[in-house]
């Protein structure tokens, strides 16, 4: 876990990202190359074809999802052993935001970089606010997503509270739940900015 005030925040792991999606694409390019060069016909010829296909579709499906999931878990026991007080916790599909409002701490951990957390004072962060999405005028405003974000040392984090792959009328229930739980987030991280040490 980063704890030092002067870590950066870091969203993506590079290596990470790559990793998760090219490794399934080289294993499956190799036993396709195994198949075609020694074994054109048969079962191993199935099972070089058909295997890493699968295991690869089940990795890009599942295992990000379970990893992530994992890796939230150990950060959470390891501040409940650090004494970080996990007063809000907000559970999102690219990051996982836990404030401390007592000690005005803010811990991340991201779907991208699981392997590194972050326990920062929450002076670091420099401006909170909400993005309703919404685009269109009058009878035509919508939205697809709602969000709170936050800026920790010029690095923005955007966590949605809100998600869809259509638009929502802005007066829907869907997208004022996203927005009262953005504001909700946004108005906890203020105030326990005022106790950051």
């Amino acid at each position: 876990m980063k704890t030092s005030n002067e870590t950066k925040v870091k969203k993506i792991n590079i290596l990470y990202l790559l990793g998760y999606i090219f490794v399934p694409i080289i294993v499956c390019a190799i036993c396709f190359f195994l198949s075609y060069k020694f074994f054109p016909k048969g079962t191993m010829a199935v099972i070089l074809l058909m295997g890493p296909s699968l295991l690869s579709f089940i990795w890009w499906v599942f295992a990000g999802k379970f990893i992530f999931k994992k890796k939230q878990k150990e950060f959470e026991s390891l501040l409940d052993e650090n004494n970080f007080k996990r007063e809000h916790t907000f559970y999102a599909e690219g990051c996982t935001t836990i404030i401390d409002k007592t000690n005005g701490e803010l811990a991340l951990i991201f779907f991208w970089n699981p392997f590194e957390t972050y326990r920062v004072s929450l002076k670091r962060v420099e401006r909170a606010w909400v993005d309703d999405g919404k685009s269109g005028a009058g009878i035509f405003a919508g939205s697809g997503r709602v969000s709170f974000l936050f800026t920790v040392d010029g690095i923005k984090v955007r966590v949605n509270t809100f998600t869809s792959n259509q638009r929502w009328r802005m007066d829907s229930e869907y997208i004022l739940t996203g927005i009262s739980k953005a504001d909700m987030m946004v108005k906890i991280i203020e105030e326990a900015k005022t106790k950051a040490k």
